[in-house]
């Protein structure tokens, strides 16, 4: 691994585990499980994660006929749900706080076993390990999360102090792992200007947040969190599999665009919806 590489995949591992960390620390199991008791809520939410998502990424990729690493990277985003981000986006919007958090851990355990399966009967031809593809996400994502947990409900003080300082270096290592991205593979990035994955990217989120509204149910803070939840990829899931087992950087740079057009999107859409929510709530209280 060239010292470039290996710059990102540093920067790639300690964004996954900050992240997994600061969450578990902030989360309790109660917390995770009481949203998940709607039955066609969760299959719905599955749904559109699980197989509307992907299939969308299969029918973008065909239409637009993206080169192969960019058609990997995704469909690598199309089949990893439970996104960090999304109890922020869901607090930001006003939608159902406590969905979003069971929601996300509930999609991000799932991610993890369903990735390994879905890749290779979606990439025929190209060699991936689903050994390999389970195990770093279960040591890098679902150890993390779970020993975080565990601090949390047996040492909250000791959360509480902790959780701030990871949240920052999660923060700080995925604005570096961005920049990293685009500065050392600027030949990479450059050429996505020449393709329609923009394009790609920017429709997949539109639709990925209008698939999980329509399927969100009648209220308005079930369907806000599952068009957020489905719409926000998880990047820190892609971003393992695309570094470990793809050697075209391509696949990865594919994976930050969309990272990036998710925060231009989806982060300006949360705020925007929870200005509108706060709005309507004060009409009505008048």
């Amino acid at each position: 691994m060239d010292l470039k590489q290996a710059a990102i995949s540093t920067c790639t591992i300690v964004f996954v585990l900050s992240s997994m960390l600061g969450m578990g620390l902030g989360l309790r199991v109660a917390e995770i499980v009481a949203p998940l008791r709607s039955r066609r809520l969760v299959t719905l939410s599955l749904v559109a994660n699980f197989i509307v998502m992907p299939t969308l990424a299969v029918a973008l990729a065909k239409v637009l006929r993206l080169d192969e690493p960019l058609r990997i990277g995704l469909l690598l985003l199309g089949a990893s749900g439970g996104a960090p981000l999304l109890p922020k986006l869901a607090q930001m919007a006003r939608g159902n706080l406590a969905f979003a958090v069971g929601l996300m851990v509930l999609l991000m355990v799932l991610t993890v076993g369903f990735i390994p399966i879905m890749l290779p009967a979606l990439l025929p031809g190209i060699s991936v390990n689903p050994a390999q593809i389970a195990r770093s996400l279960v040591l890098l994502m679902l150890l993390p999360l779970g020993g975080a947990l565990a601090v949390n409900a047996f040492r909250p003080q000791v959360a509480a102090r902790v959780k701030p300082s990871l949240d920052r270096i999660a923060n700080i290592s995925l604005i570096a792992l961005i920049a990293l991205q685009t500065l050392l593979n600027l030949r990479s990035v450059a050429a996505v200007f020449g393709t329609f994955g923009i394009l790609a990217a920017v429709v997949f989120l539109a639709a990925g947040y209008a698939i999980g509204w329509v399927l969100g149910g009648p209220a308005r803070d079930t369907r806000v969190v599952l068009g957020l939840a489905t719409a926000q990829r998880n990047i820190a899931a892609s971003l393992v599999v695309a570094g470990q087992s793809f050697d075209d950087p391509t696949v990865v740079v594919m994976v930050v665009v969309v990272a990036v057009a998710s925060s231009l999107m989806l982060v300006p859409l949360a705020g925007a919806l929870g200005r509108r929510a706060t709005t309507a709530g004060a009409a009505a209280a008048g």
